[in-house]
């Protein structure tokens, strides 16, 4: 027994001599990497080993904590970031251990830094949470460099083949909401209320499986439902408090329990998923007569290996993390701004009453809306446009990275710094917006109800790594809100309060929980 439990004591005096070597060379890592910092951006001291990881996570996590609630979306991390402008100034910097962080606010910095000083402000940067999972491969998370622009272009060449920005892609979205609007149909007779997540997020995934994948997924099939669940799920799991500590210790992402077993899983059922369908294009391919995305990038391959070419990047490997991104991005962003939208219309029912009569002057009530309708319908657009102001769905866009030290706006930006561009503080900002935590269709029009467009408003980003699914993105998103508000009315259920208007934070920024009674319009 005597011997037992000196062995245990000897175990216990081993793992903290451990834990206090780890935290020594963690603190002097931190030490030496500060005193070669200077003329940085001003910011919140960042405390040893941690940096400033979480600090400007408490002000929303007091007022959630008591009781106080917000208007304002209760992005925590958004909202941190906007105080701490309001103390520090536009341009300030954080720490998350010993990586430093430059954040940027306001419509003015971000677009002087994305739009000015693109070959500085372009690439992206190593977060250990991230390259875990992506390898720094694929289009949205890949450095910013010659491999990225050729499969950037490659994808969206192969897109446009199959319909990206064109009016031939029409009736693929309008398939996928036909289906929306018969069980929308069925649902409204058997139940008072009416989840539209699953429903939208199958159409709107649907849309880039078609062209990406040359498949679409029937809104029954239990395993594509349960991978798109899984999909959100893991955009929040990134951004989670326990998980962004990978960022400073990175062999916490292979711990068996919590959010980090979690995040594993979720990474693991998504590969499967993909890696099938990888597999089953290489099996069925026809060079000949390639059907999507990934039969055309599998022909490029075999076109390289034919010809002798030699291009590593090229590989089913990269492949896969291109048809992760295309996949995710194309589903969740586009996703919850219909959601959104569909939200905004419940709790502001008058706004919705004067986009269907626009809809019911313009279209009527016997045909489908179509995208040679957008520029008839003004204020409908300038509805679509001001709930994406409001809402911000990646607010804080992806992070970029300075790929040299750089001046900017009398700061020194060393190489390897990450840039973050606060772009709900620019939708917010109060020098550009008037009245900005309003919700104003108008503030889009001029005078004479013509569509404004202004140059602060950038929900797909701005600069070189601006969103490569902009356009798609902005036809669903026309389509979808028109022939729902067409077809349909949108009410809070009886007796049921307007849901938080604050949104659940992960990569991208979704509506919390919320069901509508559905009524036909006739």
């Amino acid at each position: 027994m005597l011997s037992l439990w000196s062995n245990s004591l000897l175990s216990e005096a081993n793992i903290a001599a451990l834990l206090v070597l780890v935290i020594v060379y963690y603190l002097l890592q931190f030490h030496l990497k500060r005193r070669h910092l200077v003329n940085l951006p001003p910011g919140p001291k960042p405390l040893p080993i941690v940096g400033n990881s979480g600090a400007f996570l408490i002000p929303s996590f007091i007022r959630r904590r008591f009781g106080k609630s917000s208007n304002r979306p209760d992005t925590t991390p958004v909202i941190g970031l906007t105080e701490q402008a309001a103390v520090y100034g536009n341009v300030f910097s954080l720490f998350v251990g010993s990586q430093l962080i430059v954040v940027l606010n306001g419509c003015d910095v971000i677009r002087d830094a994305l739009l000015n000083h693109p070959e500085v402000f372009s690439d992206r940067p190593d977060i250990p949470a991230v390259t875990i999972m992506t390898k720094r491969k694929g289009i949205v998370f890949a450095p910013y460099g010659p491999v990225w622009r050729k499969h950037r272009k490659f994808c969206h060449a192969s897109l446009r083949t199959f319909g990206l920005g064109k009016l031939s892609l029409e009736p693929c979205i309008l398939q996928g909401l036909a289906i929306v609007k018969s069980e929308l149909l069925r649902l409204q007779e058997e139940k008072p209320a009416v989840d539209l997540t699953p429903l939208i997020s199958n159409a709107v995934s649907n849309v880039i499986c078609s062209l990406a994948l040359g498949q679409r997924f029937h809104h029954d099939d239990r395993q594509f439902g349960a991978l798109l669940g899984l999909m959100m799920r893991g955009l929040e799991l990134c951004v989670n408090s326990s998980a962004i500590l990978i960022n400073v210790f990175p062999l916490l992402y292979h711990l068996p329990f919590g959010v980090f077993k979690e995040l594993r899983q979720v990474e693991g059922d998504i590969t499967v998923f993909l890696k099938r369908i990888i597999a089953k294009h290489r099996e069925t391919l026809d060079p000949e007569n390639p059907r999507d995305l990934v039969d055309m990038y599998l022909v490029k391959m075999l076109a390289q290996r034919d010809a002798g070419v030699e291009d590593s990047s090229f590989s089913e490997d990269y492949l896969f993390y291109i048809i992760g991104d295309l996949f995710i991005a194309g589903t969740d962003t586009t996703t919850n701004s219909v959601l959104w939208v569909l939200l905004y219309m419940v709790v502001h029912t008058d706004v919705q009453k004067k986009v269907q009569a626009e809809l019911d002057k313009v279209v009527g009530r016997h045909r489908v809306p179509s995208l040679t309708d957008r520029g008839r319908l003004p204020f409908t657009e300038a509805t679509i446009m001001e709930v994406q102001r409001l809402t911000s769905v990646v607010p804080l866009g992806i992070p970029h990275m300075a790929s040299r030290t750089t001046d900017f706006r009398g700061f020194t930006i060393p190489q390897g710094t990450v840039i973050l561009p606060n772009l709900w503080s620019a939708h917010r900002d109060p020098t550009v917006w008037d009245d900005p935590d309003s919700f104003k269709p108008e503030r889009f029009l001029d005078d004479h109800g013509k569509l404004v467009r202004k140059d602060c408003f950038m929900p797909f980003g701005i600069g070189r790594r601006v969103c490569m699914g902009e356009q798609l993105a902005k036809m669903e998103l026309f389509l979808m809100v028109t022939s729902l508000l067409q077809a349909f009315t949108f009410r809070l259920p009886e007796g049921v309060p307007p849901p938080p208007m604050h949104g659940r934070f992960g990569l991208t920024l979704a509506p919390c929980p919320f069901s509508v009674s559905v009524g036909p319009r006739g």
